[in-house]
Formats: C-alpha cells, sequence, structure tokens
C-alpha cells in the first residue's frame, strides 16, 4: 500500500485523536486550573508533560500492535472490535455528562511550584493512568487494515503527538485568561454532547469495519 493509499484512514485517525484530546477530561482541566490561576508558564510545562506521557503510552501501543500483527495476521479484526467498544463507552461518558446540568469542577490549588514539578505533574496525568493505552489502540485501530504498511501505527502516534503538542499547549495558552474558560462552561453541555456523538461514529466505523 503506498502512502497516498493509506492517507485517507490516516486522516480518519488523526481526527478522532484531535476531538479525543480536545474534549474535557482530567489532562484537558488540569491544563485550564493550573493556566488560570497560575499563569500561562505553568500551564505550558504541565501541558508538556502531558504530551510526553501521552506519546509514551502511544509508541508502546503502536510497538505492540506492530509486533501482534508480525505474528498473527487476524488480530486486526479483534482489535478494531475491541477498538471500538471502547470508543462506544467514551461517547457513553461525553452523553452522559452533556445531560449534566452542573458546572465543570475545577480543583482549587495554592501551592507554588517550580517548571519541572508543573511537568511531572503533567508527565504523572498520563503515566499513571493505564487506560490510554486502550485510547492509543483504538486510535491506532482507525488506520490499520490487513494491507497497511509496517510503519502504519507509528505513522499514526507521530502525527498525533504534533496535534497533541498543538491542542495541550493550546489550551495553556487560551486558558490563562477568565474570559476563555467562561465561554466553555458556557457552551460544555453542547461541547460535549458532539464529542459523544462523534465518538459513537468512530465506534461504528471500527466494527462495521472489521466485518
Amino acid at each position: 500500500m503506498t502512502f497516498f493509499a493509506f492517507l485517507p484512514d490516516l486522516l480518519i485517525a488523526y481526527g478522532a485523536y484531535l476531538i479525543a484530546t480536545a474534549s474535557p477530561g482530567p489532562a484537558n482541566l488540569a491544563i485550564m486550573t493550573t493556566a488560570m490561576r497560575r499563569g500561562r508558564r505553568a500551564g505550558m510545562f504541565l501541558a508538556g508533560g502531558v504530551v510526553l506521557g501521552s506519546a509514551t503510552w502511544g509508541c508502546l501501543a503502536a510497538a505492540g500492535m506492530s509486533a501482534l500483527l508480525a505474528q498473527y495476521a487476524g488480530i486486526t479484526e479483534i482489535i478494531r472490535i475491541l477498538g471500538g467498544l471502547y470508543l462506544f463507552w467514551l461517547a457513553f461518558k461525553a452523553l452522559r455528562s452533556a445531560a449534566r446540568s452542573g458546572p465543570v469542577a475545577l480543583s482549587e490549588t495554592t501551592e507554588r511550584r517550580s517548571d519541572i514539578r508543573y511537568f511531572s505533574t503533567g508527565l504523572a496525568i498520563h503515566l499513571t493512568n493505564p487506560k490510554s493505552i486502550f485510547a492509543w489502540l483504538a486510535i491506532i485501530a482507525l488506520a490499520i487494515t490487513p494491507d497497511a504498511p509496517g510503519w502504519a501505527a507509528f505513522a499514526v502516534v507521530g502525527g498525533c503527538w504534533l496535534l497533541g503538542i498543538v491542542v495541550f499547549e493550546g489550551y495553556a495558552i487560551a486558558f490563562s485568561t477568565r474570559r476563555m474558560i467562561d465561554g466553555y462552561t458556557r457552551f460544555r453541555r453542547w461541547i460535549e454532547g458532539a464529542t459523544g456523538l462523534a465518538f459513537g461514529l468512530a465506534g461504528i466505523k471500527l466494527i462495521a469495519g472489521s466485518r
């Protein structure tokens, strides 16, 4: 398979990752809170740790999937079904959150930290969450077909890593102002509802493509 033949599936995986990283979650809320309460610099260092932690799980997922595909050609179908079910779970959580009318819970903190401690905090957010590897497997599975090139999984992770930098650091920059968090709070339910629908459609694509 040539790169351009593989590109449409790759773009679908990038799109799913972009939705996943931009949607509300522990990492994004931590970045928002830090940027608002400790300033842009602190938020960007924490975001840098989040990016590295996420990329670490992504590389482990890509390496594991590449090894499995090399040994068991039929494993692709199983991974796609499991990935689809995981995306359905994410869709359920997003839609359930959208149905709630309460405000977003942002943690309070008065402790001042060094840049490296903010970075370490962001890194720990992902490295201490082993469920991240299942999210990565679901994203990678969107682009993996039986005839996909051997470098396909790593192409997914590499592109998503760049998108992650833009999204997470963008959160730190944008949410260093109170106006942005107020706007997000106002439209939170719409954002989470759209996110849930997007995850659901991605899950349908994965499972339908496994047949």
